[in-house]
């Protein structure tokens, strides 16, 4: 959803006359999604986007403007309500929807179980008259109304005299079972003789009538109970079938209360892209699935499924969503960005625009840092944006924004804290980055170096584009779109966070004059205190630790990057046969390369471990060895080197960077030792062989490497539904790489918007994308077919609303036609 404006707000009654609005997304009254306070406007632009898996049926979609006035309470201006049938109306396209009244009345959703049994019942005179009979089994989804919800039912028989029953009151629930019958008199006996069938003035009588049911919820308040949703009945349509049992939705009353124009209200501009797709089972995807995966190995990368899915769509984001989840997936997102990235790098002949476009690129490095780097932003944001959110310190730097009685001088120190302290805790939360991150920020740096030798900087610069500009900075601009507060913050905190990120991005970008990157003289003025060299460095210890890899190529133009150093005491490995097993200080060194010791600090390493080689990091019990702070360094063959540490601190940091640093490594241990092997014996398990199996699970370090829980058939599904929405533009394509096979002059302008490096190879793809797009449609049509043959109007999955009542109607007359 893309929420713009609202305009033409009614007037507010007071002095001032201009209102703070928000607006609110409700699945029929859930809400789940709040926008920002616009302050003091009756033309609120909001220009906010949403996104989010509905994850249960829904009847319409509602968008409520709210008005909080000064005593924080708030006040409904009015709703767009979309029906869910409706939706494909509006699909991708701006439009401006009147807003309208909101009352008790129009506020339903909900659904009945009803059984109605007209019969005939001929008394002991032998009199004949007619009698309905009406169950109220159940109710589903009804509204909570202030928190609560106690419903009850009243039936009525409407007609020439209405009479009106009521159920029993079912407290604390939305999902009340009532199973209650009510039997009405439906026409009195008007002779004495006996009567098989109605007459005509009975008939006539009879359709007149329709039974009425009303949900209420059982108030204690002065004011009454509330109204929940209605169902009215017709009796006529038991003529064709004396009885009938179905699900119904409820639906509004109508009132009349049409008093007020609905121009009166103003009106709200949206965008809503409504996606509904039926996921088969996984073989049906094997083709078109097997052909996406296969992307990354693709040469060029422009002739790969994945990256024609980015040509084609109207929008790069539209394909990166699915594309990243499956890659993530199947665990190969890292080679397809890796492909992609180093295509875009090759085409870019400016080190100072790398990965500033919206390519496909930024697109899936964007998507999968959002879903693979939720749980590091909780760790790291989480804590100081709920601090700024809740004490409200004022932070306005702007001389011409300040309010009375604020003094420039504190609000820029309070600024500066809070900016230092994000800062620190930023650039100190490597160990925490996700792997997957880390290993693509590598193969971004190891590109940008190779393609611009020359520059020193490309190699921080190509990181820093998206882990400060397109992570950090719009998590602390938009705390709520990162799953980091539950709303939009209120405008004095939004105020303090967007100052907060500019800084932040700014301080991340390492740009040579950073005074000159704002516009506003007072954040030049600000920025004079970041203007130190420890900030530089800070941030390009940062970037070098969250883009080292453990997969290490040893033709890389890349230079070791230091990541740790510092004296610790280890024992001796045992690497002579018959040295002593002694305890020695020694200088430990680690980098993305190796990790190393030697007698003290410059000297040549004694010992050095390649990354690759360590197969655990792991705390040591102190029962081993009767010592404080150990931590062991599993390699092959079970050879362990056992450490100790200075205090817990350092034992923790070293444990950690270790463990990132090697988290990648293919034949990581699952389980370990937590005790040493001493005296023929391991202490913790007993086990006598130096080579048995751990007998502890490894802790496998972070939560770094989070299981994402993603549908690959699903996302498939979404990437065939996208291919066949711009079926014209892969025909397109098609025609493009044979007017360049053919024909080698100046592109015609209709091509020129594809990037096509090898026209064979890239058709080839497009004949198997279009061919495999062909055999999923005609699926998906079988598939429709044989659900409208099995659909059954009435039933819980489809109840009986507006437009499905008469379905329903014939669907009824059909079965009653057959079985006679």
């Amino acid at each position: 959803l893309s929420l713009g404006e609202a305009k033409n707000l009614p007037t507010y009654p007071g002095p001032s006359k201009m209102r703070d609005c928000y607006c609110t997304v409700n699945l029929d009254q859930e809400e789940v999604f709040r926008t920002k306070i616009v302050e003091k406007s009756l033309c609120p632009f909001y220009g906010e986007d949403f996104y989010c898996e509905i994850p249960r049926t829904f009847r319409r979609l509602s968008f409520y403007i709210f008005d909080r006035d000064v005593f924080r309470r708030d006040s409904i201006i009015g709703k767009v309500a979309i029906q869910k049938e409706d939706l494909q109306k509006y699909h991708n396209r701006d439009t401006w929807f009147q807003l309208q009244h909101v009352d008790a009345d129009s506020e339903v959703q909900g659904k009945v179980h009803l059984e109605l049994r007209l019969s005939e019942v001929i008394t002991d005179t032998g009199v004949v008259c007619h009698k309905l009979a009406t169950r109220v089994l159940e109710c589903q989804g009804l509204p909570i109304v202030n928190g609560q919800c106690d419903p009850y039912a009243t039936v009525t028989l409407a007609g020439p005299s209405s009479e009106a029953k009521k159920t029993k009151v079912k407290k604390k629930t939305n999902n009340p079972h009532f199973d209650e019958v009510f039997y009405f008199e439906v026409t009195r006996p008007s002779s004495y003789n006996k009567k098989s069938h109605f007459d005509i003035e009975d008939v006539d009588e009879v359709d007149k009538m329709e039974i009425r049911v009303d949900l209420w919820n059982a108030s204690n308040l002065k004011f009454g109970d509330e109204f929940l949703g209605e169902l009215r009945l017709p009796l006529k349509f038991l003529r064709q079938s004396s009885s009938s049992k179905a699900w119904y939705f409820l639906q509004p009353r109508d009132n009349g209360n049409k008093s007020l124009k609905p121009d009166d209200l103003g009106s709200l501009r949206l965008n809503v892209v409504y996606t509904e797709d039926h996921v088969f089972s996984s073989d049906y995807y094997s083709p078109l699935r097997d052909l996406l995966l296969k992307s990354a190995d693709v040469e060029p990368v422009s002739a790969s499924a994945a990256h024609i899915l980015g040509e084609v769509c109207r929008e790069k984001q539209e394909a990166a969503i699915p594309l990243v989840r499956l890659f993530l997936h199947y665990g190969r997102i890292v080679p397809f960005i890796s492909a992609i990235a180093s295509a875009e790098v090759k085409r870019t002949q400016d080190p100072n625009t790398i990965f500033r476009g919206n390519s496909l690129t930024s697109k899936c490095i964007d998507e999968t840092m959002k879903l693979a780097g939720m749980h590091y932003l909780q760790v790291t944001l989480k804590p100081i944006i709920d601090e700024i959110c809740q004490v409200h310190k004022p932070c306005e730097i702007d001389p011409v924004k300040l309010k009375d009685g604020e003094n420039l001088e504190n609000n820029r120190e309070n600024l500066r804290q809070y900016v230092d302290r994000i800062f620190t805790v930023i650039t100190k939360s490597g160990v925490s980055c996700p792997t997957v991150m880390c290993d693509i920020f590598f193969s971004l740096r190891e590109s940008a170096a190779k393609r611009f030798q020359g520059d020193l900087d490309v190699r921080y610069t190509a990181v820093s584009s998206f882990i400060f500009l397109r992570f950090f900075a719009p998590a602390i601009l938009s705390p709520n779109l990162f799953q980091l507060t539950p709303h939009h913050p209120d405008p004095q905190t939004s105020r303090t966070l967007t100052l907060i990120s500019k800084t932040i991005q700014t301080l991340g970008s390492l740009s040579k004059s950073k005074s000159a990157n704002f516009k506003e003289s007072y954040m030049a003025t600000f920025y004079d205190y970041f203007n130190e060299q420890k900030y530089a460095d800070a941030v390009k210890n940062f970037l070098d630790l969250i883009s080292s890899s453990g997969r290490r190529d040893h033709k890389s133009i890349e230079q070791p990057i230091l990541l740790k150093e510092g004296f610790m005491i280890k024992r001796a490995q045992g690497r002579k046969r018959f040295g002593m097993k002694n305890f020695k200080k020694r200088w430990f060194r680690l980098t993305n390369h190796e990790f190393t010791y030697q007698k003290s600090k410059g000297d040549h390493p004694l010992c050095s471990i390649p990354i690759e080689n360590i197969l655990a990091v792991e705390r040591l019990e102190e029962e081993s060895f009767k010592m404080k702070n150990m931590f062991q360094v599993i390699q092959p063959e079970r050879r362990v080197l056992y450490i100790q540490a200075n205090n817990c601190v350092e034992a923790k940091d070293w444990i950690d960077i270790l463990t990132k640093v090697t988290q990648c490594n293919k034949k990581r241990l699952t389980v370990y030792h937590p005790s040493a092997y001493l005296n023929g014996h391991w202490l913790c398990c007993k086990a006598t062989a130096d080579n048995t199996p751990g007998c502890t699970p490894c802790t496998g370090g972070l939560p770094a490497n989070i299981q994402l829980d993603i549908d690959g058939d699903r996302e498939t599904e979404r990437i065939y539904s996208l291919f066949n929405t711009y079926m014209p533009k892969l025909e397109k394509m098609q025609e493009a790489c044979g007017s360049k096979s053919v024909y080698d002059g100046p592109e015609e302008e209709e091509y020129s918007t594809f990037i096509i490096d090898d026209p064979k190879e890239t058709y080839k793809t497009l004949k198997l994308i279009i061919e495999g797009v062909g055999n999923l449609e005609q699926e998906h049509a079988q598939y429709k077919r044989d659900k409208f043959k099995k659909t059954k109007y009435g039933s819980q999955e489809h109840p009986i609303g507006d437009k499905s009542f008469q379905t329903y109607i014939r669907q009824q007359s059909e079965i009653s036609a057959h079985s006679i």
